[in-house]
């Protein structure tokens, strides 16, 4: 299975299956879509009998990070951000992947190896159980400006449009969500543990075995009592994705497709015209 995914690797082993997202930085911006392929995985994992549990995790010490924020301006970078072709896989493979992760029968644990930022966050959210290393960091960086250690894009912002605004809802208070997206707030595992948002936060040499711990007591559990148990328990998150899930990817499409008609700057003002330069925060 691994040599059908391009962003991607899949392993089998003892009713579990782990995928592993390769680190974005070793990936060239045209290669395979993560987020279509990460639908694919998903359907072919669903639909398998021989897997009960599914683990995602990232390749080396990353859960998933951001491109350069350059190669967003490079010509293939505003190709696969505006064509139809690409916007078709981006947008409708993340509409599947979240409806197979909050529909599919399989607890998802996410095994958090390192830094989930922009849609690594999503991600992680998005799964049913989260450990996490302790010093990983959890941005949604869409509206980040460039603030954070060069997180984000300072010339230009985006709605979190491939399911922040819908999730992130159900993980915080209100408040709390809306800074988390609207000004990409930065979290440590230790400190969304301590606010009962994340499931485990471990040292780094611990965080196999707590998985595996995990793992272990999913599968002495009752198989068909504990499928029909996470699709039961899922009817929020599925109800929530229906209500917000569209919305959030049509207004990021729409975002993508102005950055190109403004020759990829931003405004500071509704109704404006294109920022000359760089868009400053706080400005």
């Amino acid at each position: 299975m691994a040599e059908e995914y391009g962003s991607l690797s899949i392993k089998l082993h003892d009713q579990v299956s782990t995928i592993t997202i390769a680190n974005s930085a070793n990936k060239p911006i045209e290669s395979a879509n993560l987020h279509w392929e990460l639908a694919r995985a998903l359907s072919d994992i669903r639909t398998d009998n021989g897997v009960r549990i599914v683990v995602i995790t990232g390749e080396g010490d990353q859960f998933l990070g951001v491109r350069p924020p350059d190669s967003y301006r490079s010509e293939v970078g505003r190709k696969t951000r505006t064509q139809p072709q690409y916007l078709w896989e981006t947008f409708t493979g993340t509409a599947m992947m979240h409806e197979q992760m909050a529909q599919m029968e399989k607890p998802i644990i996410a095994r958090v190896n390192g830094d989930a930022f922009g849609f690594g966050s999503t991600l992680v959210f998005a799964c049913d159980l989260i450990v996490a290393r302790e010093d990983a960091r959890f941005a949604d960086t869409h509206m980040a400006m460039g603030e954070f250690a060069n997180l984000g894009h300072a010339d230009f912002g985006t709605v979190p449009g491939d399911g922040g605004t819908a999730l992130m809802p159900l993980f915080m208070t209100p408040a709390l969500a809306k800074e988390y997206l609207m000004l990409s707030r930065p979290f440590t595992a230790t400190e969304l543990v301590r606010l009962g948002i994340i499931n485990y936060s471990v040292p780094a040499d611990r965080l196999d075995s707590t998985v595996d711990d995990l793992v272990v007591r999913l599968l002495k559990r009752s198989a068909y009592a504990l499928a029909w148990t996470k699709r039961a328990a899922n009817r929020m998150v599925a109800e929530q994705l229906t209500k917000a899930l569209d919305a959030g990817l049509g207004y990021e499409m729409v975002t993508f497709l102005q950055w190109e008609q403004m020759g990829w700057r931003d405004t500071k003002s509704l109704g404006g015209k294109p920022t000359e330069g760089k868009l400053e925060p706080g400005g």
